[in-house]
């Protein structure tokens, strides 16, 4: 870094995002990006809008607003629009977090809130998950601060229950609760419909998985109006036209057009569930996943090796150095095709493996 950098940045360690490589064409499941094209209508769209950029956005959004509203049964009053969901979670960090009230989140969850914390100047507090991984919801009514809860959690794919979930919030109705639920859309139930009940609920929602618009940057959160009016005054301060014109115009097409999602949910739901199958025959330990990835570990060989394997095999997933997951690797579930590969790929490395051991 520079000398005139700012002091109160120079410890940041900022958010390492997944590997998009350029040398070769891999099997790529690292980064839970989807399999499947943007909607063909959406694309049109873009394309129709593409015309009219030398304008800006509109920077109050009101149709993608309206139309996303409309789809979770809220008013437009209580939808913001981002650009990707991480937009809207920084901005609650800055928000709802200060020294009265810590950031609260497990120790082992998305990879930015930690960084959105120390970006923002505030302190944070994490706590163990259970056990089996899961996320033990005591911690987040018993201690002062404002609660972050990826659902389902990543990088191990469990959902809590909107029971559970609801158990947080009403804990102390005198903060902010914000539940992400970038992965909620294949297979877990949102808690949207919750935000017409507490006054004190932020969701956060994404367009880069079950949408197929990772590349295109587009998130909203849903909430109280009173909410979102903060987490405007935020956005304006910093950027309004912070979505561009053909990203809105896409978002709106696939949110009207809802059953193209759904079913391309349905089909990471079935090659989650046989991908999960054949890796327990090869003898893997895998999490009870509800998002579009798998975690898993196997007990003869380390969590390193087989990443570092597959990736000579042309296959990319998502390792991580936490002691307490290291021998895990997160498999983005991709198309039955890449499914295949990946499967193939794993049962050669395990019998190399074993060859070498004997």
């Amino acid at each position: 870094m520079s000398k005139f950098f700012n002091t109160k940045y120079k410890t940041l360690v900022p958010y390492t995002p997944g590997e998009q490589p350029r040398e070769r064409q891999y099997v790529k499941l690292n980064t839970n990006e989807s399999p499947f094209p943007p909607l063909k209508k959406a694309v049109r769209e873009a394309k129709r809008v593409s015309a009219r950029t030398n304008l800006y956005s509109d920077p109050e959004m009101i149709k993608l607003r309206e139309a996303i509203a409309k789809r979770y049964g809220v008013s437009e009053n209580m939808v913001i629009i981002t650009n990707g969901s991480d937009e809207v979670l920084n901005f609650a960090f800055m928000s709802y977090c200060d020294d009265e009230r810590p950031a609260l989140f497990p120790n082992i969850t998305y990879g930015f809130y930690p960084v959105f914390a120390n970006l923002a100047g505030v302190p944070f507090k994490t706590f163990a998950l259970d056990e089996n991984f899961k996320i033990d919801i005591t911690p987040y009514i018993e201690t002062a601060g404002t609660p972050f809860i990826a659902n389902p959690n990543a990088p191990t794919g469990i959902a809590l229950s909107v029971e559970e979930i609801e158990k947080i919030i009403t804990s102390n109705p005198d903060r902010v609760v914000v539940v992400d639920e970038a992965y909620v859309d294949f297979g877990a139930e949102s808690v949207v419909p919750l935000t017409l009940k507490y006054d004190n609920l932020l969701v956060t929602q994404t367009f880069s998985k079950s949408r197929s618009m990772a590349g295109a940057r587009l998130g909203f959160g849903i909430a109280n109006e009173k909410i979102i009016s903060d987490l405007n005054t935020v956005r304006y301060s910093t950027n309004p036209y912070n979505v561009n014109s053909m990203t809105l115009a896409m978002g709106k097409a696939v949110i009207e057009n809802d059953d193209y999602t759904k079913k391309n949910c349905k089909a990471i739901e079935k090659n989650r569930e046989w991908t999960t199958r054949e890796l327990e025959k090869l003898g893997f330990m895998t999490t009870p996943s509800l998002a579009n990835f798998i975690f898993a570990r196997h007990p003869d060989m380390s969590g390193e090796k087989i990443y570092k394997a597959l990736r000579e095999k042309g296959v990319l997933v998502r390792h991580f150095t936490a002691p307490e997951i290291c021998e895990y690797n997160r498999i983005t579930v991709g198309s039955a095709k890449q499914m295949r590969a990946l499967v193939l790929a794993l049962s050669e490395i395990l019998e190399e493996n074993n060859e070498k051991r004997y």
